[in-house]
């Protein structure tokens, strides 16, 4: 198989689009279920996030007068292509794509393309509650990455390379406590769960930055965020969660660290209130500031 062939399954098939978004589709569907048992109602059907999906597919694009067409059809079409492109250098089984040297400075990258492009949307649909959105998102971007940034560096550290397979290998150690912590610490902000769902606050701006994106470009930047998930929930399962040389062992453990993060996530989003702005920044910056210290101090200590 050629290098091109193998990157273009990984990208289209496994571990890409066409196995992580229907996996996305059904962690969502679980989130949006266990919360509405947690408030007392029935919550949706199995299929819905796919059902949502398809019928935003369905209708029509209304892009406002006086914007810039291209970059305003090009942001989500590049924020899905970044994220799909994360999955394929992660490290899961059966992964064709070849292995990259540094891929885990490619992979932050990638990461922080969809973030960008959702502030650019915020800017260019020209909309003051998309403007709003946009600003409290970049200074959401800058709090919740210093922990998120701090524990994958503290794991390059120990295990002496910045290459995710290197990294799944390492010998456990207070590093992968601690480094788990900081990064668990920044997944509610960086999926925009509650009490960081800042960025798109209904009740206060509507939909945030991408208040005017309808039809199949809101449902990339809405299937784009879905799959953040399904690639934030496997990073974490790779950098700190020891995994059995057993393929079966390993698939058992990697679903149910998953689904335990899913739920602690709805629980978190289910028992708090959103914070202000200003709460949430000063909240990174002195917790997420200490826990990203004691995780790079550990990941020196080797």
């Amino acid at each position: 198989m050629t290098p091109f062939l193998a990157y273009a399954l990984a990208f289209l098939v496994w571990p890409g689009l066409l196995v992580a978004a229907p996996l996305a589709w059904f962690e969502l569907w679980l989130m949006r279920k266990a919360l509405a048992k947690l408030q007392g109602r029935r919550g949706p059907p199995l299929f819905q996030p796919f059902f949502d999906w398809v019928k935003l597919m369905g209708k029509r694009t209304v892009i406002p007068e006086g914007v810039p067409r291209a970059a305003f059809v090009a942001l989500p079409v590049i924020a899905l292509a970044s994220i799909a492109a994360a999955l394929v250098v992660m490290p899961v089984p059966g992964n064709p794509a070849p292995r990259l040297p540094g891929d885990v400075v490619l992979l932050l990258y990638l990461l922080e393309v969809p973030v960008l492009c959702e502030v650019l949307a915020g800017y260019v649909g020209r909309s003051v509650y998309g403007e709003v959105g946009a600003m409290r998102e970049a200074l959401m971007s800058l709090a919740y990455n210093l922990p998120f940034l701090a524990s994958v560096i503290a794991m390059a550290e120990w295990a002496g390379s910045f290459d995710l397979r290197t990294l799944a290998a390492a010998p456990f150690g207070l590093v992968h406590v601690v480094a788990g912590a900081a990064f668990l610490l920044a997944l509610p902000a960086r999926l925009k769960s509650n009490p960081f769902s800042i960025a798109n606050a209904e009740h206060e701006i509507v939909a945030g930055g991408l208040i005017e994106y309808s039809g199949p470009l809101l449902g990339l930047f809405e299937l784009a965020h879905a799959l953040e998930i399904v690639v934030l929930t496997e990073l974490f399962v790779i950098l700190f969660v020891p995994m059995p040389a057993a393929p079966l062992a390993a698939l058992v453990v990697w679903v149910a660290v998953g689904l335990a993060l899913l739920m602690g996530l709805t629980l978190l989003a289910a028992t708090t209130a959103r914070l202000r702005l200003a709460q949430a920044f000063r909240f990174y910056w002195v917790w997420g500031g200490a826990m990203s210290v004691a995780a790079l101090a550990a990941g020196l200590a080797r």
